[in-house]
């Protein structure tokens, strides 16, 4: 059981951000069946958990046949092709729409349905690349970081993919008619660029990567490596923070410049990185646990699972000898499994 107990979905099988909202969508309780082509093989992973499998050859008149049955008793239809491919099908939100005029028809894509690149090949980077996020994603005078494919494919494809549905969902509760929810990464990863737009758009940001107060360039919100080869990560931005910081650091603030003196903040983060080379990670971490200073080490996927606070909250699980992250949000009345 969960919130979205009742909500019936078809999903047609893809790859990467549609399946994670799939995902979402069923660790919340809906019911969906996942259509995949003949001969495919599921690696049952992750991305796939709780929603069963059915194999339909879409190409073929049964299979189709079978594929409307299914999309007219359905509330969500989720597929993630380029545009035109469902059309050729016979499955594009026209010929659904008069099946199941009720129907929520998400759409998941890099480019979007419309616009000169909609039709063109594409991955997370290139996305991101094209939206100013990756050209932001820097330290000073090096090259752009991937983010993974945190950004693009999860957050701003999947995560916006079942926000369009579950809005969707609600305005047809009011007005009784489904719609198509044309979610893009390139809109999705610029809606999450809205801080930075912010902060430009206020004169706060420097287009030169690596120079602000978020992106590296200051000296209280970067990574500093520690004695061992390890890391630890410090967001000390607050006033109140900044100074416990100073202090865990053994630094006399009177002989440091102010904190948000820009001029300075490369040798501050100079003599930051020598003072944190002198310890190990474990060290610096015991120093900063009883102190409320925002830092914290650096853990590899393995540490994390094992992390108090991430054991504790049940962040993470085992399911099948395998580690894996827990159903989220949290609810007050009700547990996604």
């Amino acid at each position: 059981m969960g919130p979205l107990h009742g909500l019936r979905v078809v999903e047609f099988a893809g790859l990467g951000p549609a399946p994670f909202a799939a995902m979402m969508l069923a660790d919340c309780g809906a019911d969906i069946v996942r259509i995949d082509r003949p001969g495919s093989e599921s690696d049952g992973g992750i991305l796939e958990r709780g929603r069963p499998t059915t194999r339909l050859d879409l190409k073929s008149e049964s299979g189709r046949a079978r594929a409307h049955e299914l999309i007219a008793a359905a509330d969500v239809l989720l597929e993630g092709f380029r545009p035109g491919v469902m059309e050729r099908l016979g499955l594009g939100p026209d010929a659904c729409l008069e099946i199941n005029p009720r129907l929520i028809y998400g759409r998941m894509t890099g480019w979007g349905q419309t616009g000169p690149m909609s039709a063109k090949a594409g991955h997370d980077i290139n996305y991101l690349a094209l939206t100013g996020a990756l050209r932001s994603i820097a330290r000073r005078g090096e090259a752009p970081v991937p983010p993974l494919n945190l950004v693009g494919d999860y957050g701003g494809g999947g995560m916006l993919l079942a926000f369009g549905v579950l809005a969707a969902l609600h305005d047809r509760h009011i007005n009784g008619r489904g719609q198509v929810v044309d979610a893009a990464m390139v809109d999705g990863i610029s809606l999450l660029m809205s801080g930075i737009w912010n902060r430009v758009a206020a004169g706060r940001w420097q287009p030169e990567p690596g120079t602000n107060d978020i992106d590296t360039g200051a000296p209280f919100y970067d990574v500093y490596q520690t004695a061992d080869g390890g890391y630890l990560a410090v967001g000390s931005m607050e006033p109140q923070f900044y100074d416990r910081l100073v202090g865990a650091l053994g630094l006399d603030p009177a002989q440091l410049p102010e904190q948000w003196d820009r001029a300075s903040w490369p040798a501050t983060k100079k003599l930051f990185a020598e003072v944190f080379a002198t310890r190990t990670r474990a060290e610096w971490t015991a120093v900063f646990e009883p102190l409320d200073a925002c830092v914290t080490p650096v853990l590899s996927m393995a540490e994390a699972a094992a992390d108090p606070h991430v054991v504790t909250r049940g962040t993470l699980r085992v399911n099948k000898g395998r580690v894996e992250p827990a159903p989220a949000p949290r609810f007050g009345r009700i547990t996604p499994e």
